[in-house]
């Protein structure tokens, strides 16, 4: 005991009592640096979402990495603290836009039991994507000028071209496609589908899909072996 003010008694602070103010501590410290966490990651998201809906709107080369910024609701500093650069933040959106459009394509053939149905679901949700602005204009037109052709296809194959190729490898292990190299037939699809999905969001056929589908589906009929 110790005295305190006019002589009454205190009792000693305790080992105890220390360790419960210092886990106090800790804990305030851990809850500042979670909203601290969570405000960049906030603030992130925020110029992700702001980015991808001018550079959809506008293109690449009409943005300023500052007005994003203002529109967002944050500095241009903290803009350049997560993105670098203009660039940068969209490399970003493409990467994102690309992983949405993958999960689209999966989703659409994870809705089929039959393989060959599969496949096919998952490029007509390719193709039908060239409408929406964000894929057609980031990523079908702007990603590979800005990017470079090696780093734009570099997304690609971890996105919709990783999904086609594993179709492909899984049609030819079930037999339903002859059997054949995987890596140059997966090309030449995807090639032959970002071209068609750029036709198709600037066409104003009501009909424009299905027939596309329809030439898709003559295309993929050569490479579908023939049942016994």
């Amino acid at each position: 005991m110790r005295n305190g003010k006019g002589g009454a008694a205190v009792p000693d602070e305790t080992a105890g009592d220390r360790a419960e103010q210092r886990s106090a501590g800790d804990r305030a410290e851990h809850r500042s640096a979670g909203n601290r966490a969570e405000q960049r990651e906030a603030t992130r998201r925020a110029l992700l979402a702001e980015g991808r809906r001018r550079f959809a709107e506008d293109g690449y080369h009409e943005v300023v990495l500052a007005e994003v910024a203002r529109a967002a609701g944050v500095t241009k500093g903290a803009a350049y603290h997560h993105f670098d650069s203009k660039a940068g933040l969209f490399r970003a959106v493409v990467a994102e836009v690309q992983g949405e459009l993958g999960d689209r394509v999966a989703a659409a053939a994870g809705e089929e039991t039959d393989p060959w149905e599969q496949f096919r679901a998952g490029c007509r949700a390719f193709l039908a994507a060239g409408a929406d602005p964000a894929v057609r204009r980031i990523v079908l037109v702007d990603a590979p000028t800005v990017l470079g052709w090696e780093e734009w296809r570099a997304l690609d194959e971890e996105s919709s071209a990783r999904h086609l190729t594993e179709a492909l490898e899984g049609l030819v292990e079930a037999g339903v496609v002859t059997a054949q190299p995987v890596g140059p037939l997966a090309r030449l699809l995807s090639g032959a589908m970002n071209e068609a999905a750029l036709w198709l969001a600037g066409s104003d056929e009501p009909e424009a899909l299905e027939r596309t589908v329809d030439a898709l589906d003559g295309l993929l009929s050569g490479i579908r072996r023939e049942k016994a």
